[in-house]
């Protein structure tokens, strides 16, 4: 889902990469109403070529309980903060519009042709440090939060609200969930042979993934955002496998500047949104063949071979959004892939195991700070 290093370097550098498309959230505003027990696995669509690892409910729980712990002692005093991506770079107000013409296998769920939402998006850093300089290299997220959808919900019947997550590269580092889960105890061990074990249980292919998803960028708005993961589109027989991504309606060229401040990506939204009204292009990409498969993770769906289709526009009006006030809302949101509807129902075994791990930490954090959890609701 962050040249030649030392391998105790590079378990630094994975640590904010390798939570990044598992746990990157937490509910904002509840006391837990339930106990990590209460937490039901996914089922696996088969039809669209879902099948379940071995011990993977097993290691989603491992990982859980390690993340718990590094949580519980990183932030035993104060408040604690999301796990990664604890550094925002802004949180805004914006239109999700639908496109007036879609396709017929394209209009399902949230996607009504014509229909415009109101949103939250929160931009971010991917690091767990929320003190990092946004010049240092690092993978970035954006979280959507659609409001006034109705209907039953995935993880939440009460909810009226979608979430797609993304970050700004195209693939994940792992597929294998014990892999994953043997990872994770590697990195949060205090020995030191165990970061030395790093390179290995990712592999070749894993460690490049997760050393190029970190990267600097210019300004959140002129950079392109993908799932990295596939989402299902529907609900009947017809129902296919689909990937998102993000982008600027228009190519925009901007370098990072020569000195950058410590928080110049925070204000370059800020600069962005007091000239005027940004714009962002919200993508489909349908698979085209059973070879791409829902499980790979790690193998991108190439463009050429499945195209992406616009389906609706973003529209963030010009605001002020830097204030003590929506900085605090900011914090309290959650973003999850498993706030949605069955007709966005996240695919593969990254996203099953996301469902256990996001919950746990939700919960986790709002028992340190008190607070309760509520999805936000549409004016």
């Amino acid at each position: 889902m962050r040249k030649l290093i030392s391998y105790i370097g590079l378990g630094r550098l994975l640590q904010p990469v390798i939570i990044i498309s598992i746990c990157t959230t937490v509910h904002a505003n509840t006391v837990p109403s339930s106990s990590p027990n209460d937490i039901t696995y996914p089922s696996t669509d088969y039809g669209l070529g879902e099948h379940l690892s071995s011990n993977e409910a097993t290691a989603a729980v491992t990982i859980a309980d390690l993340i718990e712990t590094s949580v519980r002692k990183q932030y035993a005093t104060g408040i604690a903060l999301r796990d990664v991506h604890s550094k925002a770079h802004g949180c805004v107000q914006a239109e999700f519009k639908i496109n007036k013409n879609l396709p017929k296998n394209i209009a399902q769920g949230i996607f009504i042709p014509g229909k415009t939402y109101q949103s939250w998006i929160r931009f971010s850093n991917g690091s767990s440090d929320s003190t990092q300089a946004d010049i240092k290299r690092d993978a970035r997220g954006i979280a959507i939060k659609i409001l006034g959808v109705p209907g039953k919900k995935l993880l939440d019947n009460e909810a009226s609200t979608q979430d797609f997550i993304m970050i700004n590269h195209p693939v994940f580092f792992v597929n294998d969930p014990v892999r994953y889960m043997s990872l994770m105890q590697d990195i949060n061990s205090d020995r030191f042979f165990k970061k030395l074990h790093i390179p290995f249980v990712l592999g070749a292919k894993g460690t490049w993934i997760a050393l190029n998803s970190k990267t600097k960028i210019s300004n959140p708005l002129h950079t392109r955002y993908w799932s990295m993961t596939p989402y299902q589109l529907g609900i009947s027989p017809n129902r296919e496998a689909v990937k998102y991504s993000i982008q600027a309606c228009s190519a925009v060229k901007e370098a990072i500047p020569h000195a950058p401040n410590h928080d110049f990506l925070r204000e370059a939204l800020k600069s962005s949104l007091k000239k005027d009204d940004a714009c962002m292009e919200f993508l489909i990409q349908p698979r085209t063949s059973n070879k791409m498969s829902v499980e790979d993770s790690m193998t991108e769906w190439k463009e050429s071979d499945a195209p992406f289709y616009k389906v609706a526009t973003i529209r963030i009006p010009q605001q002020i959004f830097d204030t003590p006030a929506q900085n605090e809302f900011c914090e309290n949101l959650s973003f999850s892939p498993w706030h949605s509807l069955p007709e966005h129902k996240p695919l593969g075994a990254v996203n099953r195991m996301r469902k256990v791990i996001y919950e746990r930490i939700s919960l986790v954090r709002h028992e340190m700070n008190s607070i309760q959890r509520a999805e936000p609701h549409s004016k």
